[in-house]
């Protein structure tokens, strides 16, 4: 009976330590596979070129991927401008890091529809707030502050063209004058002439 009984408390003891033993090896591998306790620093790798900076990922053990790109006019083209996980977070070995590069062109912008709809004031107002630049306004005969066009390196944009980011444009606006002003202008001029013609006749036969 007492074997019996110390057999029976043996294997109590050894299925306890068998135990023991399955279970920290669990944990022990839960912590290996997960890397419990290892954290890496993302590095600054912002204004690298994309090849710089997985050159460096490759030395912290990360890898990196470009997700995204935008367009910044006064960031050097093909550079690194952000990227998740950011600088300074903590993250494991292996990991991937996404970035947003500088587009290496600059992206075209709808132009707004200001040709001969708008005042000078109010198409200023809607070009600038978009992004673009002005250059002085270009006068045509017309009704006055009216914008007849819109140009870009001299050519008239037709409706719902575009441009790039940033580009200068001219406003093409009237300057007050009428074709009828001009043509009662060039009448005057005529009948001006005439008088002075005649005046001249006049005078000879004083003479």
């Amino acid at each position: 009976m007492k074997k019996k009984l110390l057999a029976l408390v043996i294997n109590i003891i050894v299925m306890g330590v068998v135990l023991v033993l399955i279970v920290y090896g669990v944990f022990q591998g839960i912590d290996k596979f997960t890397r419990h306790g290892e954290a890496i620093i993302v590095p600054d790798v912002k204004g690298l070129s994309v090849a710089e900076a997985e050159s460096v990922f490759k030395r912290y053990g990360l890898n990196c991927l470009v997700s995204d790109s935008t367009y910044v006019r006064d960031e050097v083209p093909g550079r690194v401008l952000d990227y998740i996980p950011s600088v300074g977070k903590q993250v494991k070995k292996g990991r991937t890091i996404y970035l947003n590069i500088n587009t290496k062109s600059v992206p075209l912008l709808p132009v707004p529809d200001v040709a001969d709809n708008s005042s000078a004031r109010q198409a200023r107002a809607r070009i600038l707030s978009v992004g673009f630049k002005l250059t002085e306004d270009e006068y045509i005969s017309g009704q006055k502050d009216w914008v007849y066009e819109v140009k870009y390196r001299g050519q008239i944009l037709p409706i719902s063209a575009s441009a790039p980011v940033g580009a200068t444009l001219t406003l093409v606006v009237g300057d007050g004058t009428t074709e009828s002003d001009v043509d009662s202008l060039e009448v005057d001029l005529e009948n001006t002439d005439g008088l002075t013609e005649k005046s001249t006749v006049d005078e000879s036969w004083f003479n």
